[in-house]
């Protein structure tokens, strides 16, 4: 009895080693393909979530998986953190074990998020303009350049998002300096093309963070081989 007991735990020890090594193979070769399909800047960290792994891996599919790309340059836009989570994500064992290079890999659905720094706001702001965050709400001040001269200007932003850009559109526009400015919104308005998110991610929400400003999107059926 003793031995079966024994041969027992060594054997729930070498399922849960085997388990380990397995999943770290299989994020490897996730992370591998999401870099190689996404022309990645570097490799993500990859997290395939549930225990015990085996059992997903023997099925082909996956519940979740965390992919963190961390900060990276995406078309000219510096991100400060880029995450993403992977939803039943199908991958036959047997073409990661024998044919990892040609293995179909693929996401029911996506959803990410990336994080504009403050500093990227306000280089991509108009000269004179300062972008500053206050609670859930993105404020300005600054001056402008009214017929050569120059006028202080303070609003908040209001976040829109269109077609791959967020637009930062000023209300309640206050002016001092005692000169009339018309239509004063014109000097403030901006827009900061947010692009080819990995994973084919479409911009579904904007918000304000303590970072700047958190832009959160979708896909479906998503491919990540490459």
């Amino acid at each position: 009895m003793r031995r079966l007991v024994a041969f027992l735990v060594l054997l729930l020890v070498l399922l849960a080693i085997l388990d380990r090594v397995a999943v770290a193979g299989a994020q490897r070769e996730i992370a591998r393909q999401a870099t190689a399909r996404y022309d990645l800047d570097r490799s993500p960290e990859v997290s395939i979530l549930g225990i015990p792994f085996l059992t997903q891996a023997v099925a082909g599919r996956y519940d979740e998986v965390k992919v963190a790309a961390g900060p990276m340059v995406l078309n000219g836009l510096r991100l400060s953190s880029v995450d993403f989570t992977l939803h039943d994500v199908t991958a036959p064992l047997s073409d990661l074990l024998f044919d990892s290079g040609r293995a179909d890999i693929r996401a029911g659905r996506v959803e990410g998020t990336v994080v504009v720094p403050l500093q990227v706001l306000n280089q991509r702001a108009p000269r004179g303009i300062r972008v500053a965050v206050d609670g859930d709400t993105l404020t300005v001040d600054g001056e402008v350049t009214v017929l050569g001269q120059k006028v202080p200007v303070k609003a908040d932003l209001k976040i829109g998002v269109s077609a791959g850009e967020i637009r930062f559109a000023p209300e309640k526009v206050t002016v001092g300096g005692g000169i009339p400015v018309p239509n004063p919104e014109r000097f403030i308005d901006y827009r900061i093309p947010v692009k080819d998110l990995p994973f084919g991610v479409k911009i579904t929400g904007v918000r304000v963070v303590p970072q700047g400003i958190r832009v959160s999107g979708e896909a479906t059926d998503v491919p990540l081989h490459g």
